[in-house]
């Protein structure tokens, strides 16, 4: 392994690290206050990763002028572009432009051009251009006016000692639509040099701190243009590896080394890779080896089988679900001994077992997989508390059931089960 990532670092050790670095920067006492959630910082992230560009932080503040103003001065010391957005309209309680212009030390003049575009964007409306409106073509003396083709405040341009500070409107949809048609163009050609590259492996079945344990020397012997960042989100935990280069080729095949070196140690945990869902990959692993699938569901009620065909043609190997959620439905229609239930409750290995079972003859397929657990946040005992779950696979070679112990609330112990029973679907497809 050492080899792979020896001649990586070797082939590749003239990349520089990317140096552009934003600041987003959303005004508005709404947003401190939770009326209104901030999309706008999102989606401007995701484009300014796009044209590489490393958001380096995420600035929220209120309709309050000391706190704008000190903003600014922070955020100038520290990144190469400042995006601002709100606190762009016409009202006394919009801020943003007199304190640019504050800011700056300029005087807010007249634009021509923004009177004329309100004025045609009125027209079109039939609408008349009041007082208030007209305002808004007072601009501060030292920006470049950007148009906004679907509102009536326009985007502002700065370029003040070597920092760029865009300032927009709030409205999602002029925001957006200013971003894409007047800014990210302009930051494109001022700061073209270099690329990054993101890459996304996906792991299940283990936990964030064993998989560091598992790849801590290769972790530590990565490329210094080469980051690696840990993702954990419910149940699962994806490994993202960023570099930063002169050509997104070379950035590519680097990686793809430094995976091929790593993966002998994590290839039982990783599912797969950008964007893939771990439905997806099991419904691709059904449809290679021509099998069938069914589940029995109790404590997941029906999330499972939803999961499973939230996939485009889960038809062709799914076949259908029985939701025993009651003691009732699992001895009527899967088979289960009322003898089981007694001895050892809904919430055991045996029942599992005769659950996967008995949904795989129900419904004639080649596997099936249960559930049973108890979600929660009633009905656990000191045997079995609250996120005890077994979860139990069955096909023409085998039938076993595995004991889960999940935390936290019902919504994730459920969603954690559908993972879990799905991972095993995964690790078992054409194992005999």
């Amino acid at each position: 392994m050492w080899n792979l990532i020896n001649f990586a670092n070797k082939k590749f050790k003239n990349f520089q690290l990317m140096s552009v670095k934003a600041e987003i920067i959303s005004i508005g006492d709404e947003l401190l206050y939770g009326q209104t959630l901030d999309t706008n910082a999102h989606w401007m992230s995701n484009k300014l990763d796009e044209n590489n560009i490393k958001v380096f932080q995420r600035t929220t503040i209120g309709d309050d002028e000391q706190q704008i103003l000190n903003a600014l001065k922070v955020a100038e010391n520290r990144v190469d572009v400042v995006l601002i957005t709100g606190g762009l309209g016409p009202t006394k309680d919009d801020l943003t432009k007199p304190l640019l212009a504050k800011y700056f030390g300029v005087e807010m003049v007249h634009n021509e051009e923004v009177i004329n575009d309100i004025t045609l964007l009125f027209t079109k409306a039939n609408r008349e251009v009041t007082a208030l409106n007209a305002k808004q073509a007072e601009l501060p003396a030292n920006c470049e006016k950007i148009t906004n083709p679907v509102g009536t405040a326009p985007g502002m341009w700065f370029h003040v000692n070597n920092t760029v500070f865009v300032a927009m409107p709030g409205v999602p949809y002029e925001m957006k639509s200013i971003m894409t048609q007047g800014i990210l163009p302009k930051l494109h050609k001022m700061f073209s040099k270099g690329v990054l590259h993101h890459h996304i492996i996906k792991t299940i079945g283990i936990t964030e701190s064993s998989l560091s344990d598992l790849i801590e020397d290769w972790e530590l012997n990565l490329p210094q243009h080469i980051k690696l960042a840990y993702l954990p989100t419910k149940g699962q935990v994806k490994l993202r590896l960023t570099g930063s280069g002169d050509d997104l080729n070379t950035l590519e095949q680097e990686i793809a080394v430094l995976q091929k070196a790593i993966m002998p140690k994590i290839e039982k945990y990783v599912y797969g890779f950008g964007t893939d869902q771990l439905e997806g990959i099991i419904g691709q692993l059904l449809n290679k080896n021509n099998l069938t699938l069914a589940t029995a569901e109790s404590c997941t009620g029906g999330y499972l089988a939803h999961m499973i065909t939230s996939v485009s043609g889960s038809s062709k190997y799914f076949k259908g679900s029985i939701i025993a959620y009651s003691n009732n439905i699992k001895t009527a229609h899967l088979g289960v001994s009322t003898e089981d239930l007694r001895k050892h409750g809904a919430v055991s290995e045996k029942v599992a077992k005769a659950m996967a079972e008995g949904v795989r003859r129900e419904l004639n397929t080649d596997i099936g997989i249960a559930t049973t657990g108890i979600a929660g946040p009633d009905g656990g005992t000191i045997e079995k508390p609250v996120g005890t779950v077994w979860i139990a696979y069955s096909d023409q070679y085998k039938t076993f059931s595995k004991k889960f112990n999940f935390s936290r609330n019902r919504t994730f112990i459920i969603h954690w089960s559908a993972l879990a029973a799905l991972n095993m679907i995964r690790l078992n497809v054409g194992v005999k």
